[in-house]
């Protein structure tokens, strides 16, 4: 089964080298269920030609907001509305999470809580769930379609189900403590507060809960569809 990533930012150059980029994250994630990947550089407006160039589809996480007026947000949106309309999946990934909410008429807002970065506890299909997130958006208001499967009081729409369709979640599966770590030290300086920073490199031993998720991503993705 062919993945596509589409990836609608990167990580910082001084974390690449030794970290890799998102996609990269991605396929260290998904190794060993069965995928192949081939990505897509979105940011840069480098599209798919069609949503049928792959089996699936994964949206990746970006530094964007969904609702900025950059020259690929409309697109990507017509591509997801695409994707959907032909029951091709999606997962959605922090930005990806938020585009295919708002793509399929969700709302996503700058949360005025604030800001949450590094290891947080979230209940998922009833259970709890440990993962990293990085995030001042969310989604507020969920489209028609969609189920949520998972949150917590911070955010109270962190995982989304939409049938067998799309699966999208806030919070960073790909993401592991020394790239938390990473952030924390290049892009969080002034940005998010500084208890919030020292909280999370605090919080860099605690145990997560990724490969949780890759499963549920690979079961979804494997999903018998018409």
């Amino acid at each position: 089964m062919k993945i596509g990533i589409l990836a609608t930012g990167h990580a910082p150059d001084s974390l690449k080298t030794d970290l890799g980029d998102y996609p990269a994250m991605f396929t260290t994630l998904l190794d060993g269920h069965g995928f192949t990947f081939e990505t897509w550089d979105i940011e840069n407006q480098q599209f798919p030609q069609s949503v049928s160039q792959a089996d699936g589809w994964l949206i990746t996480g970006s530094r964007h907001g969904v609702y900025e007026n950059h020259p690929w947000i409309k697109p990507l949106e017509t591509f997801v509305r695409q994707a959907y309309e032909t029951h091709i999946p999606m997962v959605g990934v922090c930005f990806g999470h938020q585009i295919i909410a708002q793509a399929l008429g969700g709302t996503v807002t700058k949360f005025s809580g604030g800001w949450n970065i590094g290891h947080t506890d979230y209940t998922f299909e009833g259970a709890p769930l440990a993962l990293n997130a990085w995030h001042q958006d969310q989604v507020t208001q969920i489209p028609a379609d969609a189920r949520v499967i998972g949150q917590n009081n911070f955010c109270e729409n962190a995982f989304l189900l939409y049938d067998n369709r799309a699966f999208t979640m806030q919070a960073h599966p790909e993401f592991e403590a020394e790239f938390i770590e990473g952030l924390a030290r290049t892009r969080a300086p002034g940005v998010v507060p500084t208890d919030l920073i020292e909280a999370a490199y605090e919080a860099l031993d605690n145990p997560i809960q990724n490969q949780v998720i890759a499963k549920r991503i690979a079961d979804f993705f494997k999903l018998k569809r018409p």
